[in-house]
């Protein structure tokens, strides 16, 4: 972990919560931007640039609270839409010259409880997870001050000087060392920073104290500054936002939503009122092969027509239907049935599912699912809802031919 000159180092974060900090994610977001007017509404893979950040806040682990700070109605109604709170900005710290320290110190105001605060910038609209996880435990685990996202980087700086010439920045242009004969040096991404709120609040600045270095992936490192960095940002989205698959290790049970997960999300009616669905042969071939893996599986759904209870029934896997606050609902099936979160599966489409997103290590939107549940997704099937997704999610855990044998454990002789 690297070292940044400074202030002396502050005291690591002792709140009487200390067991359960409370790191508090701002996204800056004011309505104005001479550069992309809109920007911050600006949708990436139909996602908002804004609510972007939120999901990948509101999924990381150690965040507790989200909060938007800006001066625009929208940027507010799509803040909250994904989730977080609203901070509104007051027009003394919304203008061009307004710093995001300023943004962050007055959202502290109303949470002054915070023990690390984290700057979460949403335009950088490849920010993940990870990152946001990284800068809060580098101060919440790591003891360090501040922390911020960086990406190796190997190139030569140069600039113009005042006749026009160019000068080496960092290096004697005339000596021209191989890559990996030099320091490893490392570009600050501008994504995600992470503050002991104490400190901050003293300094009033991002970096005091020791500054922990988070590498991120130089592919993901983009800022919208102009229009064509929205539209690169646009062609490269279909490559980044896709993300790896999990295997049968990496979880312990599948919870599965119905309306829009199992079904194409239509429904036809007949004339005396009653609905019905249609579901895909396929899945209910995965969900067997996956029983037989020895999974824990559930279905889980706000739907309250019976045809959920009967689907399930025919499955031979467990349901809870007619939920109202399914994350709660998953939450107490975890604890009652001895599984760790971090080690579900959940397999959902629509904006209700993003509670459970949040609280499932491994969320899986369907290829059919809302811009935004895709946004907040770890993986995305090919395969729509309804058309053979979940059979496409038991052959990311068991193989294509759905046939998983445990590998034995050997113990050394």
């Amino acid at each position: 972990m690297a070292v940044s000159p400074g202030p002396p180092a502050t005291t690591p974060p002792t709140s009487s919560a200390s067991t359960h900090p409370k790191v508090l994610a701002v996204i800056p977001a004011r309505g104005g931007s001479k550069g992309v007017p809109g920007k911050n509404l600006a949708s990436v893979a139909g996602v908002p640039l804004v609510v972007r950040a939120v999901l990948a806040c509101r999924s990381a682990r150690l965040v507790t609270d989200v909060v938007v700070s800006t001066d625009d109605p929208a940027i507010a109604a799509a803040a909250r839409s994904a989730g977080a709170d609203v901070v509104v900005r007051p027009a003394g710290i919304s203008g061009d010259t307004a710093s995001s320290e300023a943004a962050v110190l007055h959202t502290l105001d109303a949470h002054p409880d915070t023990d690390v605060v984290l700057l979460v910038q949403c335009t950088s609209p490849f920010l993940t997870r990870e990152d946001v996880e990284g800068v809060a435990a580098a101060v919440v685990e790591d003891g360090a001050e501040t922390a911020v996202t960086v990406a190796p980087f190997h190139g030569f700086l140069w600039r113009e000087d005042e006749v026009g010439g160019g000068q080496g920045m960092g290096h004697d242009k005339s000596f021209r060392p191989r890559r990996q004969d030099r320091p490893q040096d490392f570009l600050e991404t501008g994504a995600a920073y992470a503050m002991d709120a104490e400190g901050f609040r003293r300094y009033k600045h991002r970096f005091f104290g020791r500054t922990a270095l988070v590498r991120t992936d130089p592919a993901r490192v983009l800022e919208i500054d102009e229009p064509h960095d929205l539209e690169r940002a646009r062609a490269l989205a279909p490559v980044l936002d896709r993300l790896p698959t999990p295997t049968c290790d990496d979880v312990d049970a599948v919870v599965l939503d119905f309306d829009g997960t199992q079904t194409d999300d239509k429904v036809l009616i007949d004339s005396e009122g009653r609905e019905l669905v249609a579901v895909h042969r396929g899945d209910g071939l995965g969900i067997a092969a996956l029983r037989r893996a020895g999974l824990k599986l559930l279905v889980l759904s706000t739907e309250q027509n019976p045809v959920v209870a009967a689907r399930a029934r025919k499955l031979q896997v467990p349901v809870l239907h007619g939920i109202d606050r399914k994350d709660l609902a998953l939450k107490q099936w975890c604890e009652e049935n001895g599984i760790d979160p971090a080690r579900v599966l959940y397999a959902g489409n629509d904006v209700n599912d993003l509670p459970c997103f949040a609280l499932a290590g491994w969320p899986v939107a369907v290829g059919s699912a809302h811009d935004s549940v895709r946004a907040a997704a770890r993986a995305v099937t090919r395969t729509p809802g309804g058309e053979g997704a979940i059979r496409e999610i038991a052959a990311w855990l068991l193989g294509p031919e759905l046939d998983h044998t445990p590998q034995p454990h050997h113990t050394p002789a």
